[in-house]
């Protein structure tokens, strides 16, 4: 019995220090399939998605699930101590370790009592070993709790800066794409700038940032569920509106280059699909359609208006639904697993960007919506 609780508690510490090392240090997929980690998430997350269905009213819902990311951050970092705390209590209630107590006889609590303060370097003296063995784990134990709390200290600006960096990009799509952001908000506003060139550098800057993001959430998956400032933002949204917009700069906007629009189409869709791989989100259809003929036939001659024409025929309204096949089943998805809401290819009404808004005001004074058009009209149609 001694010895097969030793080597439990010897496999409960591994398999913690494991863990983090994993999940805070290694900046690589891990594609081990049995990991304590991986359990912790899929077992919270649901039972989280089951609570925040009771709540009825949409604010309320969304801080709730916003408060999931940081919260299952610090609920794991507290399972990985109590484990190794556990771990090294197995282990010398297994060695039968003496220790200088004013009471007799040591119980399996004292040995996770001796194990915390040790942890945590706490220093009591209420209970120590007096074996060269059991100092020799008291020490080693410290060690390693000094360690292991300083890396997840350290490691917690990484993971806030690459958070930050992520909805900073996010933001700036607000006045260039609506919010919600959408595809047609996006091209409208360039074509009516008479701006389309500027298209380029944008998508370049969303290459990088759709790299950015599939490298730290690949290493860091627990960003995945950080939410943005705002409910009508995410990251799944604006990933999908940028591959909506580089889908019909492909399919054909005539005086437009598609070459940016190819690549950024194919960081974008890269970090989708590895990502709906790693939360293990098999590609669905959006029921319904995101975009209807109706509403192309509407696109087209909005931009026509504009001063852009997209081109038509049978063969490009195929190639369109051919590209949009290649990512919209993994964005629905993703935005289904993580409770977001996947943006309109074309919005129904231009609503207030989230910059005119206020605790005071609907939209700010004397600035009109940028999507509007010359005669202020904010319906699509």
């Amino acid at each position: 019995m001694a010895i097969i609780t030793a080597l439990l508690g010897l496999a409960l510490i591994f398999l913690m220090l494991m863990e983090g090392f994993e999940a805070m240090v290694w900046p690589r997929r891990v594609t081990r399939p049995y990991r304590f980690t991986r359990f912790f998430y899929r077992f919270t997350w649901h039972a989280w998605v089951a609570g925040a269905r009771l709540i009825r009213t949409g604010k309320r819902r969304q801080t709730y699930l916003s408060l999931y990311g940081p919260l299952s951050l610090l609920t794991l970092f507290a399972s990985w101590v109590s484990g190794i705390i556990i771990g090294f209590g197995l282990l010398h209630w297994a060695l039968g370790t003496p220790m200088l107590k004013a009471d007799d006889p040591m119980e399996l609590a004292t040995y996770f009592y001796s194990s915390g303060q040790t942890f945590f370097t706490l220093g009591f003296g209420e209970v120590t070993p007096t074996s060269p063995l059991g100092r020799f784990l008291a020490v080693f134990e410290a060690g390693m709790g000094f360690g292991f709390m300083a890396m997840i200290i350290g490691y917690l600006p990484v993971l806030y800066q690459a958070f930050s960096r992520r909805e900073t990009t996010i933001s700036m799509l607000d006045a260039r794409a609506g919010s919600p952001p959408s595809a047609a908000q996006l091209l409208l506003r360039l074509a009516r700038a008479h701006n389309i060139a500027a298209v380029d550098p944008l998508l370049a800057e969303w290459e990088r940032w759709a790299a950015e993001v599939l490298e730290s959430h690949l290493s860091f998956p627990v960003l995945s569920y950080y939410r943005s400032q705002h409910d009508n933002q995410s990251w799944v949204a604006a990933l999908t509106t940028i591959l909506d917009t580089c889908t019909f700069l492909i399919v054909g906007i005539k005086g437009a280059d598609p070459y940016q629009a190819q690549l950024t189409f194919a960081m974008a869709r890269h970090a989708l699909v590895d990502l709906a791989l790693i939360f293990n989100t098999p590609p669905q259809p959006p029921v319904p359609d995101r975009l209807l003929i109706e509403g192309l036939h509407k696109l087209r001659g909005k931009l026509k208006q504009a001063g852009l024409e997209m081109q038509e025929g049978p063969a490009i309204d195929a190639k369109l639904a051919e590209l949009r096949g290649l990512y919209e089943p993994f964005a629905n998805a993703l935005a289904q697993f993580f409770q977001f809401n996947l943006p309109p290819v074309i919005p129904e009404k231009i609503t207030v960007d989230n910059w005119q808004t206020s605790a005071w005001t609907r939209r700010t004074a004397g600035i009109g919506n940028l999507g509007t058009n010359a005669d202020g009209d904010e319906h699509f149609d």
